[in-house]
């Protein structure tokens, strides 16, 4: 079965949990809900672990983020974040450039 660049963003549209930047301790922080922060993490930092991967790379199109799935990664909770073999693939294949897609993130109001 091939795995493609659809696959991988499906994939990275189902993470669950959040991610909020720790700005005393300079890391960033995952939670399965937003009031699990705390006052450790400012409200405006908090952001869906599935929208955390895409960075913006010109207006309308973002980039499916190497360097930010590496930070969901490296906190070794890959079952509770619901990483799957498309993202892990996406990771091993440096060779291919990220991936680009036109969307915009959902903030919550």
């Amino acid at each position: 079965m091939s795995i493609t660049s659809a696959d991988i963003c499906q994939a990275a549209d189902a993470l669950r949990g959040c991610v909020g930047f720790n700005r005393k301790t300079s890391r960033y922080i995952v939670r399965f809900s937003e009031d699990a922060f705390g006052m450790e993490v400012a409200e405006d930092s908090i952001v869906p672990a599935s929208e955390f991967v895409w960075r913006e790379h010109t207006p309308g199109v973002m980039v499916l983020a190497r360097e930010h799935l590496r930070v969901l990664l490296d906190m070794n909770i890959n079952e509770r974040l619901n990483v799957s073999e498309p993202l892990l693939i996406y990771m091993r294949r440096e060779d291919l450039p990220e991936i680009l897609a036109q969307r915009t993130l959902c903030r919550s109001p």
